[in-house]
């Protein structure tokens, strides 16, 4: 188009049906009008003209969204010099923004930059919502930066303006963010307005085509879910003639001409049967209504009894229609007369049981043994009065008696455990219990029997125990009689036997017991690997029953099977700890030095000790300082001793917490480490005998802490194997401190 040199000043006036009109003629609504004035300058005015134009028609040409933003950003920056821009879309029923196109921005990472719509913080979200312009200069401080949403410019200043609609009221759909400081003028805001109208035109005919496929998917998942269902379905008018029903329906009311004739009778019958059913009077009714209905199978001619339940329902365009299910109740009759005999038959059974357990418990409680059925999951069903004696917890007893009880039963369930998982049919075997009204040991001997129902399947097992503390003591007697006349006699061939033989003889057994101790310690060094490796297999076998590797486990067995695990771990560390004070007798434990950082070992301690630490909900204080040096030492020693005390303190400390401190002493170049606890306390008479072999303050059986009482003595031999010590400050009631004080650095 030529366009004369004077100035052209255009005026653009965006209207409705512009924004929301279909196809290309809609675009050019936004091309402004332009009047003709004798100013200068005019051919500057000119080539925006012409720019804006082709601006227009690269939008006609264009139908896909990335393409018409790539090209308006371009165009921005060629024609108002706006370098840096980005363009953010919310998709339809969404809460984030996503970037479609960007334009001068350097970096991978704009393509995944994102604004979440639900992040009030960010004050891009509420320039969006409200369709509010915005401008972001450049930070002066941290306190603007704060301010500032994390955008692709970083610190550059940026204009952010929403895209929608001229002139209406709803949400914008687009945000438009752009780098630079200057003031946008009425060429940026055309720009901004031709751009939401394009991206809005290709937004609804995307949300067009969408819908047109979906009703399409909706329509054919209706059908294939109503032709699934084997009940008939089907809807009519109200003339009672068929509409839409489904393939178990179209079997009994349509038949086509190919048809035998007995068929196309029964499809007729059916349906005047149908339409009687749905009758003037029941399309009356608002509610749905249930009704039997008599039908005729077109297959072989036989009567099949229905349950009619149908509706009405109303549609703007078809007019009223009946929707109706029918459900065959022949089958449901046949189900409910098939659950009254089974229930019939397991009342009588529940008799003829009743009446199994009256006989059986007549003839247990006639028996002075005490007598136990378990069912098959290893639970007690049924036991006699000398039985109750042994498992039951009688009122008003004291805790001690209650614990003596407890024992029996976990003795008891895990000579049931052993029974079940077992093929054998019969099993014999010895159960230590405790008499629960004296505490004396009382050994039983258990004889175990399944019983098996008439397929094969175990149903219970009928345990009999019997107390063997009688024979047992006749059985002592006879051995102490035994050994007395053993003894006697021994003196008799000692009196005749040569002197000078027996002085050999227990020069001998000086120099094997010597010997012997000698080898014991070296002995146990060597056998480190081939204890621990057959209880760590039994360890891993039994954790692959827990998590059910072999199969499902019943809950009995599997809290059998838990403390099997616990005892077996509780055993492994009794072993490790009697290895760990052989191989230091026997000169087995070498030193491994490094240089290491003490915060560094610290935090992984108090890292394998997180779940003691949360299961006894005490604070752990850390007090290291910020400038303590490296030192040279054995890692993996200090570690164990660290560890140590710091289960210990953690098992005897009930309320308060527990403080982890280190110390450097520059001039003696020895660092303290020293864990400090609230706990229980030690006097002052047994502050040393901790450190002994074996050693715990409470020996009893009953003692309410456990363990082997070798940890703080193999700490202290391990603290001497690194040039250090093992010190104790304790009141009783208040805490208790361990230190341990070493080199900086280790010995070579």
């Amino acid at each position: 188009m030529p366009v004369p040199a004077a100035a052209l000043v255009a005026v653009a006036e965006p209207r409705r049906a512009a924004a929301r009109g279909n196809g290309t003629a809609a675009l050019y609504t936004g091309v402004p009008r332009v009047r003709v004035a004798v100013e200068e300058g005019g051919a500057d005015e000119t080539d925006l003209l012409a720019a804006r134009v082709r601006l227009l028609e690269g939008f006609v040409a264009r139908a896909e969204l990335s393409d018409c933003t790539q090209l308006a950003l371009q165009w921005l920056a060629e024609v108002l010099h706006l370098t840096q821009s980005i363009c953010l879309i919310r998709p339809e029923a969404e809460q984030v923004l996503y970037v479609i196109g960007s334009y001068g921005i350097a970096g991978s990472g704009i393509a995944s930059y994102t604004i979440s719509l639900e992040d009030w913080n960010n004050p891009l979200v509420p320039a969006f919502i409200h369709r509010k312009a915005m401008f972001f200069p450049a930070p002066h401080s941290a306190a603007d930066r704060r301010r500032r949403p994390s955008t692709p410019f970083e610190d550059l200043p940026f204009h952010a303006v929403p895209l929608g609609v001229s002139g209406f009221d709803e949400d914008a759909f687009g945000l438009l963010l752009v780098g630079d400081t200057r003031p946008l003028d009425a060429d940026f805001h055309w720009f901004a307005s031709v751009l939401g109208q394009r991206i809005d035109q290709i937004l609804r005919q995307q949300a067009l085509t969408e819908g047109d496929r979906r009703q399409g998917r909706e329509r054919s998942l209706l059908y294939s879910i109503i032709n699934a269902v084997t009940d008939p379905i089907l809807l009519t008018d109200t003339e009672g003639r068929l509409l839409i029903a489904n393939a178990r329906a179209l079997t009994l009311f349509t038949a086509s001409e190919e048809e035998s004739e007995g068929r196309r009778g029964a499809v007729r019958m059916n349906n005047m049967l149908l339409s009687s059913a749905l009758s003037s009077k029941a399309i009356e009714e608002t509610a749905a209504t249930r009704r039997e209905l008599l039908l005729v199978n077109p297959v072989d001619g036989s009567d099949l009894v229905f349950e009619l339940l149908s509706t009405v329902t109303e549609d703007p365009r078809q007019g009223s229609g009946v929707v109706s299910i029918l459900r065959n109740v022949t089958d449901l009759r046949r189900a409910s007369e098939e659950i009254e005999d089974n229930y019939r038959k397991m009342r009588i059974a529940e008799v003829q049981a009743r009446a199994e357990s009256d006989r059986l418990n007549l003839i247990i409680d006639s028996v002075a043994d005490p007598i136990v059925v378990t069912d098959a999951g290893g639970a007690t069903s049924l036991m006699n009065e000398p039985s109750e004696r042994l498992f039951t917890i009688p009122m008003y007893a004291s805790e001690i008696e209650q614990r003596w009880v407890q024992t029996n039963d976990a003795h008891f369930s895990s000579f049931i455990a052993g029974m079940l998982v077992s093929a054998d049919q019969r099993r014999v075997g010895e159960i230590g219990l405790v008499d629960p009204k004296t505490g004396e040991a009382m050994p039983v001997e258990a004889i175990a029997g399944k019983i098996l129902s008439e397929h094969g399947e175990l149903t219970a097992v009928v345990t009999i125990l019997h107390d063997r503390r009688e024979a047992i003591e006749k059985a002592r007697l006879y051995e102490q009689l035994k050994q007395a006349s053993d003894e006697l006699e021994r003196k008799i061939q000692a009196a005749t036997a040569d002197i000078a033989q027996q002085n050999e003889l227990l020069r001998r057994q000086a120099i094997e017991l010597e010997q012997a101790s000698a080898l014991k310690s070296q002995f146990l060094a060597n056998m480190s690997h081939e204890f621990r490796t057959p209880l760590n297999a039994m360890l891993g076998y039994t954790s692959m029953l827990l998590q059910g590797v072999a199969g499902a486990v019943e809950p009995a067995v599997k809290r059998q099977l838990a403390r099997i695990e616990s005892n077996g771990r509780h055993l492994l560390t009794i072993i490790n700890e009697i290895l760990d004070i052989s191989r230091i007798e026997a000169g087995r434990m070498p030193l491994q030095l490094s240089t290491f950082r003490v915060p560094d070992l610290v935090g992984e301690v108090k890292a394998e000790l997180e779940p003691i630490i949360l299961r006894s909900k005490l604070a752990i204080t850390l007090d290291l300082p910020k400038d303590l040096k490296p030192i040279t030492s054995d890692r993996q020693k200090v570690k164990q001793i660290l560890l140590n005390l710091l289960t210990n303190a953690l098992k005897f400390t009930h309320h308060g917490g527990v403080t982890i401190a280190a110390r450097l002493a520059a001039r003696d170049r020895r660092l303290s480490l020293s864990v400090t606890d609230t706990g229980i306390g030690i006097a002052p008479a047994d502050q040393e005998r901790v450190f002994e072999d074996f050693r715990q303050l409470d020996n009893s059986p009953t003692r309410a802490y456990g363990g082997t009482g070798l940890g703080l003595s193999i700490c202290r031999r391990l603290a001497q194997m690194l040039d250090g010590e093992i010190t104790v400050q304790s009141q009783v009631a208040k805490g208790s401190t361990f230190t341990l004080t070493l080199p900086t650095k280790g010995r070579k």
